[in-house]
């Protein structure tokens, strides 16, 4: 297979983002908040262990949990054997997976292979991905070819401005994308996902987001994978931005008061998705720590037990209980919330 110029940059700086990732510190100094964050102590749940059920519904798809390994690569023939690894592991133990850009697959429809994992998760929710400055480029009409080449229940498209203007080769141009976002909702025929990449939405943009039609946001806050300190790292220059964004648990208290919320950016645990649905989350989502992992799958289902733990520990028999369990917020996180005209109290008074 021979590939353009273009295409063979495409797949070099997926490498490189995997291989950073994999073996050089890319996460935030900036905390997500969820240190800040401590449940109330249930004394009498009035539950067993058994009996919890932590299941929930995305794009009307059962999920064993309110989990979603987010968007890591494709592109390149090594992605391809991470996105089928971690789709296995998530049809395995039910929960959604979200692939990473379609770009080079469009660019390059030869490349398309590394992004097709339904013949390994036949079941489960797949979200696919294109990024904000590729969809007057591409079209709704070229992005729903690509979706329905691979199966997806979903398209998440991803906003990473921040990511762009630390990237030598990146996009500057970022007018129009809210009105292409509109056109996406109403035309694409499946539903619309907007998602950070790692700087996380506030609540002016989730109130734009809503007004364009969507539904459903991905916060990716500050406090996971900084993709400003990846491209950096990239070109050897000074992180000078590397710190820039908002973290996970303001962004998910804010967003979640407009949109409904994939709670992602800095989770770590299922301690952390817990506390991502307690502030607001539908869903808690993840990447580095999957990519990571030498077993994802054992790792998924260790993050659900913890979850189940939370949950009993709160008194929540179901998802929609753990929304309403009572939370403390401290420190910075309750700082920033109240400065942003969020009321942290309210958590604690349910």
């Amino acid at each position: 297979m021979v590939l353009s110029k273009k295409a063979q940059d495409i797949r070099s700086r997926k490498r490189d983002h995997v291989e950073s990732a994999l073996g050089r510190d890319v996460e935030y100094a900036v905390q997500p908040g969820f240190s800040d964050v401590r449940f109330i102590h249930n004394s009498l749940p009035e539950l067993d262990l058994e009996g919890i059920n932590t299941s929930c519904e995305m794009f009307k798809k059962r999920l064993s949990a309110p989990l979603v390994v987010a968007a890591i690569t494709g592109g390149y023939l090594e992605a391809g054997k991470i996105n089928l690894s971690l789709a296995k592991a998530c049809e395995k133990e039910q929960i959604a997976f979200s692939l990473g850009s379609q770009r080079a697959m469009i660019e390059k429809p030869g490349l398309a292979p590394t992004y097709k994992v339904r013949k390994v998760a036949p079941s489960i929710p797949l979200i696919g991905n294109i990024g904000g400055c590729q969809l007057e480029k591409y079209g709704v009409k070229k992005v729903r070819a690509a979706l329905d080449d691979v199966g997806a229940d979903a398209l998440a498209i991803h906003l990473n401005p921040l990511q762009e203007i630390c990237q030598p080769e990146g996009d500057t141009r970022f007018c129009g994308i809210a009105d292409e976002i509109d056109v996406f909702v109403r035309d694409l025929g499946l539903p619309v996902i907007v998602k950070e990449t790692g700087a996380g939405i506030s609540h002016d943009c989730a109130v734009m987001l809503a007004r364009a039609g969507v539904k459903m946001v991905d916060v990716a806050g500050a406090g996971g994978t900084s993709w400003s300190k990846e491209e950096y790292l990239r070109s050897n220059r000074e992180p000078v931005l590397g710190e820039w964004g908002n973290p996970t648990c303001e962004c998910i208290a804010a967003c979640s008061e407009v949109l409904e919320v994939i709670g992602s950016g800095g989770v770590r645990s299922g301690l952390d998705c817990a506390k991502a649905i307690a502030l607001g989350a539908s869903y808690a989502g993840a990447a580095l720590p999957f990519l990571r992992a030498k077993n994802p799958q054992a790792k998924i289902a260790r993050w659900k037990d913890e979850l189940r733990l939370v949950m009993l520990l709160t008194g929540s028999k179901d998802a929609a209980s753990l929304k309403q369990a009572k939370l403390v917020i401290t420190g910075r996180t309750a700082e920033a919330m109240g400065r942003l005209g969020i009321d942290a109290g309210k958590y604690a008074r349910r």
